[in-house]
């Protein structure tokens, strides 16, 4: 069976071609600037990149373009549309209508338009993306696969808040969490490499990357993350705050006399690593480099607080759970810098966590890096949310066939 998976952004649409035969990704590539000047795609096939500067109009001729380079005689891997047997789509935001992968029928396809007022900067493009699919390959299964879904194994006490439950029960206000592809594969593939049950585990998952969030997975379910209503809150992130004060809100805006928008422009778009730094970077590698190499006192002060936030979500969640097992580092940062991870696990020594500093020297590479004496295992395990869509959409489209 051939799966394509497919994750719509506003302005873009990545893709990645699997052979679940044995799972090989057969190419993968991404439309950029969709509805921009200087759209393009790039196409990954064999290690290398073909690039094709196109005017890309709307995300159906995004995926237009994507089937024909993946015809192409020259460029692509299968002779017909008819050899894709699945599409599975990424979405972002599933409230609490979903707690796995379904197939895409017309009541889905409602509930998405119903959740996107809980996700207005992702649902809408992940809709777009969808319904360009099903136009474009009408006669196979459709599987939408949700970064909520996951964490709606959290309890109430991890998952509500300390307002009026009233704004609960009409607005839904609670916690969702994001991430929960990754903190899925991660977790999993963990107890793989551990060689034990995951029902028998303890797992802190640590998503760090532009985006970041930490999640306590106890015997295989979420129970508590770090990311809340929105993907706001939480850890200090490339740009955005994570946690703060909800009065410092209403006390900019009284101050700097800002509308909704403008706070939350900055909360957003302004702040994080990128704020903490006065405007260098929103890039940890840059961060790193200026703190560590160039000696910058911001970009240190910046870097010390970005990691001394994912410690005390450690920390905490090891807590939640009463022990702690193993402890998995994914994503951007999390997989390719070992400075992070090590001044990370500085904090957590009195989990009886040891660091093996040669094994840590790795990026991008899974790998424990904790000694053999250590209590608490660390890992690197990087993430890869795209098999798991493609799985959870072989399985939904076999259940289909049969």
């Amino acid at each position: 069976m051939k799966v394509l998976v497919i994750n719509a952004g506003s302005s873009s649409l990545k893709y990645q071609l699997f052979d679940m035969t044995n799972e090989n990704v057969l190419c993968s590539g991404i439309v950029e600037r969709i509805g921009l000047d200087g759209s393009r795609l790039v196409h990954k096939l064999n290690g290398q990149k073909h690039v094709k500067d196109q005017e890309v109009k709307d995300h159906r001729v995004a995926l237009k373009i994507v089937l024909e380079i993946l015809t192409d005689k020259t460029y692509g891997v299968i002779g017909s549309m008819k050899e894709i047997d699945a599409v599975g789509h990424r979405v972002v935001h599933g409230g609490e209508t979903f707690s796995g992968s379904v197939l895409i029928d017309e009541k889905v396809m409602k509930a998405l338009e119903d959740n996107i007022e809980l996700a207005p900067l992702h649902n809408p493009p992940n809709i777009m993306g969808i319904k360009a699919a099903k136009e474009l390959l009408p006669d196979v299964p459709h599987v939408g696969t949700f970064d909520t879904a996951f964490h709606q194994t959290l309890p109430k006490k991890a998952y509500l808040y300390a307002i009026p439950l009233r704004y609960y029960e009409k607005y839904k206000i609670r916690r969702y969490g994001f991430h929960g592809t990754s903190h899925f594969y991660v977790s999993h593939r963990t107890a793989e490499i551990l060689g034990r049950p995951i029902e028998e585990l303890k797992i802190i998952t640590c998503h760090i990357g532009n985006g970041s969030s930490v999640a306590a997975v106890k015997y295989g379910k979420s129970i508590d993350t770090s990311m809340g209503f929105t993907p706001l809150e939480g850890l200090v992130m490339g740009t955005r705050s994570g946690d703060l004060d909800p009065a410092i809100v209403t006390f900019l805006q009284e101050k700097e006399h800002l509308s909704y928008k403008e706070i939350n422009n900055i909360l957003n778009k302004e702040s994080g690593a990128y704020g903490l730094s006065n405007g260098l970077s929103s890039d940890m590698r840059d961060i790193e480099n200026a703190a560590l190499e160039d000696h910058n006192e911001v970009a240190k002060l910046a870097l010390d607080i970005y990691d001394y936030r994912i410690a005390k979500y450690v920390g905490a969640y090891a807590a939640a759970m009463n022990g702690v097992d193993a402890i998995a580092f994914t994503a951007g940062v999390g997989e390719n810098s070992p400075y992070t991870r090590a001044d990370v696990c500085s904090y957590l020594e009195f989990l009886g966590l040891k660091i093996d500093n040669a094994k840590n020297n790795i990026r991008g590479k899974e790998a424990i890096i904790s000694t053999e004496d250590s209590k608490v295992k660390a890992l690197v395990v990087p993430t890869n949310e795209e098999l798991v869509i493609a799985r959870d959409t072989q399985k939904i489209a076999k259940s289909i066939k049969k």
